[in-house]
């Protein structure tokens, strides 16, 4: 946190053309993607795949992007999302081993301990690791202007009556959706909302004011 630059990152800004300038930005230029570049996520997952598999490392055959190794009862994890890596298990001399394997063929970071991974926060105590989405939930709040909401006691009300009726008023269906797939994420970390959730999940396609009203209440 001295001021000097730790790397250069690049970002595809949607809608660009709706910002103003000396505002939002001050340089411009124009790049032009090349037709190969939508190739490059599957080019660099065959790259690290090949690498874990040289490494002695199986895939996991319910999730590709699991990577196991086993020896004298212990276990050594690495499971990555985009360029982001989780190394974890109880065999210490073999992650140790893996973190300078990785560092010999890619220009990697280590940043310690998990403390925050895809919107989800770890803390360690001496009972265990603690999971929660703190950040995400009150981003969620902001989003949709419920910060100073009050809570209520349940996520859903008992023997609700939610069904689709012919005389149903619609409400924002994208909205709906959008809010819906958050919940479905948050319900990781909050098994307590994951009934509720579900049942909102099954009016996506025709969601109305009641059904609104029932997501505003999770």
């Amino acid at each position: 946190m001295d001021g000097t630059v730790e790397r250069y990152k690049a970002r595809l800004v949607a809608k660009g053309f709706t910002h103003t300038y000396g505002v939002d930005y001050h340089d411009t230029f124009a790049p032009v993607a090349k037709m190969n570049t939508v190739k490059s996520p599957r080019a660099w997952f065959g790259r690290i795949t090949t690498a874990m598999k040289k490494f002695s490392y199986q895939q996991a055959n319910t999730d590709h992007t699991l990577f196991i190794k086993h020896r004298a009862g212990k276990v050594t994890l690495l499971i990555i999302y985009v360029d982001d890596m989780i190394v974890t298990g109880d065999d210490t001399a073999k992650i140790e081993e893996l973190q300078k394997c990785l560092a010999s063929e890619f220009e990697i970071k280590d940043l310690g301990s998990l403390k925050y991974f895809l919107g989800v926060e770890v803390t360690r105590s001496k009972h265990g690791l603690f999971l929660s989405q703190r950040k995400y939930v009150m981003d969620l709040l902001a989003d949709t202007g419920m910060l100073d909401c009050k809570p209520a006691d349940t996520p859903i009300v008992e023997n609700h009556k939610l069904g689709v009726y012919v005389d149903q008023v619609l409400t924002n269906k994208e909205r709906y959706q959008k809010l819906v797939r958050r919940f479905i994420y948050l319900s990781l970390t909050r098994p307590d909302i994951a009934y509720a959730v579900s049942v909102a999940s099954q009016f996506m396609h025709s969601p109305s004011d009641d059904h609104m009203a029932a997501v505003m209440r999770i």
